[in-house]
């Protein structure tokens, strides 16, 4: 008896790495060529760092500030790496809601867009980098309207 005989010849392990290897990659081509084929994917506005600039990239056009929105976000969140939000809206004709962090790298962290009819209600979980402000964009009626709160962050959760 070979004083290994229990072990795996390196080959099985190679091949095995190399099989998850493979399966890991096509799982991540297909996610990124989904994401890159989906019509009406805000590739541009996912990649802006200003507030400014992803609400441009998105919408194109300026918020006005509405009572009509409900924000809801923790005040302190003791973990940037799974914050709750939810935004929900009484507006008439909601078409998209968008969740903004200025104090995140990239400053869009979601964008939904809402069929005719849908709920103008979504919830989420977000990392956020540090203190900073939550913005919650509602287009209703080809009109932009946002509502903001700060959430403090005691632990980081995009690299923290």
């Amino acid at each position: 008896m070979h004083p290994r005989a229990d072990h795996h010849p390196p080959a099985i392990h190679t091949r095995r790495a190399a099989t998850r290897l493979l399966a890991l990659l096509g799982v991540a081509g297909f996610v990124g060529t989904a994401r890159a084929a989906a019509p009406g994917w805000p590739e541009e506005a996912f990649k802006q760092t200003s507030e400014a600039d992803a609400i441009k990239a998105l919408y194109g056009k300026s918020a006005a500030t509405s009572d009509k929105i409900t924000l809801e976000v923790p005040e302190i969140a003791e973990n940037g790496a799974v914050v709750p939000v939810s935004v929900s809206s009484s507006l008439a004709d909601v078409t998209a809601i968008s969740i903004l962090v200025p104090g995140n790298p990239l400053t869009l962290a979601a964008s939904y867009t809402l069929p005719a009819g849908t709920l103008p209600s979504i919830g989420c979980r977000l990392k956020m980098a540090k203190t900073s402000n939550v913005i919650a964009l509602v287009e209703a009626g080809g009109k932009l309207y946002s509502t903001s709160k700060e959430v403090k962050v005691t632990l980081g959760g995009c690299g923290g």
